[in-house]
């Protein structure tokens, strides 16, 4: 019998699990906190992810360890600390800043389809992911990077493409991660055997 399931997602021992939305077959790693977000079909994260305020693609694989839509702290304040807008965990008589909460659940990340997060990555509010791109372990991405391209470094700048610019866009017409999950396993041996070019030649 499969692991997984297209009705339930598979979330493992010591998750904390916050108005978030989960696709066909997605497994949430042990340890992990999902907060405000949303995994497409097959998207999975390893073990001890952050993830708040995301929309994440269908077939994504994120690492272990990986932080997504990490929030700030004010920088324009008197203050840094949380005392600002979590006030009331302090004082009886003051509430938390809700506008301060309001502006942050807004600051989305967006990952693409069939992406790659990297062991240790770092991504930012309000950075787009592109379909098909690599962030390498480590990684901290503070702007959008482009589909089909592999990033890395702090901050995460361009390494190389992983197809040529034609293949890239040929790909993401095909739209392969569209497909149901039938189609999918017929295809299943040109996906292990074909390369990319070629799997474009019999399917595009």
């Amino acid at each position: 019998m499969a692991k997984l399931s297209a009705e339930t997602p598979h979330i493992h021992d010591g998750c904390q699990i916050t108005d978030s939305r989960f696709g066909a077959f997605v497994e949430i790693g042990a340890g992990s906190r999902v907060a405000h977000s949303a995994f497409g079909d097959y998207s999975y994260c390893d073990r001890g992810c952050d993830i708040a305020n995301a929309q994440i693609g269908k077939f994504s694989n994120i690492a272990s360890a990986v932080r997504i839509g990490a929030t700030d702290h004010p920088l324009t304040t008197a203050s840094l600390h949380h005392f600002l807008y979590r006030s009331a965990s302090y004082w009886e008589d003051a509430e938390d800043d809700a506008d301060w909460f309001v502006r942050r659940a807004a600051r989305h990340a967006v990952i693409g389809h069939d992406t790659w997060i990297g062991h240790g990555a770092m991504i930012k509010p309000e950075v787009t992911i592109g379909h098909g791109a690599v962030v390498a372990a480590g990684a901290i991405v503070t702007k959008d990077v482009a589909p089909y391209t592999i990033v890395g470094g702090n901050t995460a700048s361009l390494i190389r493409r992983r197809f040529p610019v034609a293949v890239s866009e040929a790909m993401m017409e095909l739209a392969w991660w569209d497909w149901d999950h039938a189609r999918l396993r017929l295809a299943l041996p040109d996906f292990r055997s074909l390369s990319a070019e070629a799997f474009l030649e019999k399917y595009a």
